[in-house]
């Protein structure tokens, strides 16, 4: 079971047959994919991205204009809630605040929550409250991701939240024991590329493999349109692992 305190957490992604996530590279894929049929399948109440991810909607956002504050006064660390009443939330993982959103506060509609660490200066907190963004904090220098998604289910009342990240991320959140389940679009492509990112990532050694430490049950297998197979597992921690 999920815990209360947080939303229930889905892991969504596509990978090729040997695990990687570089979804651009495979040219033999039909151009119909279900990735986002399917996201909309999984009802989710926000989705979450890290920063390269969502440096494309931050790219495109209009300028805000100046000045958006004063840099004499320090800004506190408290969480800032811009809108808790949204249909959705588009959730971006920026520990050191890198992402320059201007006045864009949406994405299709969806608020957008920054996830920040108490590292980023106020001069970009001062940016974000001026553009309409709602952010919070979790973790000094690095993310935690307990804490961010107790937040975010605290503050916004997400309950159910999909996770579309970069093998790092989504490594960083199931070594956590923060994913309670996985959604993976299996494509029939090879990528074969040696030191391409996969699914889940993370530096360490073969003692520190979340082979023995988690449990994955199947819940569902569908065959999709273009070869596609849609796979579902239960994800649960290994007791004593």
């Amino acid at each position: 079971m999920a815990d209360a305190q947080r939303p229930y957490v889905i892991c969504h992604m596509t990978t090729s047959v040997d695990g990687r996530i570089k979804v651009r590279r495979w040219k033999t894929l039909v151009a119909d994919s279900p990735y986002e049929r399917v996201h909309g399948e999984l009802n989710g109440d926000a989705w979450m991205c890290g920063r390269v991810t969502m440096q494309g909607y931050a790219d495109s956002a209009a300028p805000l204009p100046e000045p958006v504050g004063d840099d004499a006064n320090p800004v506190p660390r408290n969480d800032h809630v811009a809108k808790s009443d949204a249909s959705g939330y588009a959730v971006a993982l920026d520990a050191q605040g890198r992402l320059d959103w201007g006045a864009r506060n949406d994405i299709e509609g969806d608020h957008v929550v920054v996830v920040l660490t108490e590292s980023v200066p106020d001069a970009h907190l001062r940016a974000l409250r001026a553009g309409g963004q709602s952010y919070l904090f979790a973790g000094e220098k690095t993310v935690d991701f307990a804490l961010a998604l107790a937040k975010l289910r605290a503050l916004f009342g997400i309950e159910r939240l999909l996770v579309e990240g970069g093998g790092r991320i989504n490594g960083s959140m199931l070594r956590a024991g923060v994913i309670d389940e996985l959604s993976l679009l299996l494509a029939p492509a090879v990528d074969g590329v040696s030191g391409t990112p996969a699914l889940f990532d993370f530096p360490g050694e073969e003692a520190d493999s979340m082979g023995g430490r988690c449990k994955l049950a199947l819940t569902s297998c569908e065959p999709l349109p273009g070869g596609v197979v849609w796979l579902r597992y239960r994800i649960t921690p290994v007791a004593g692992a």
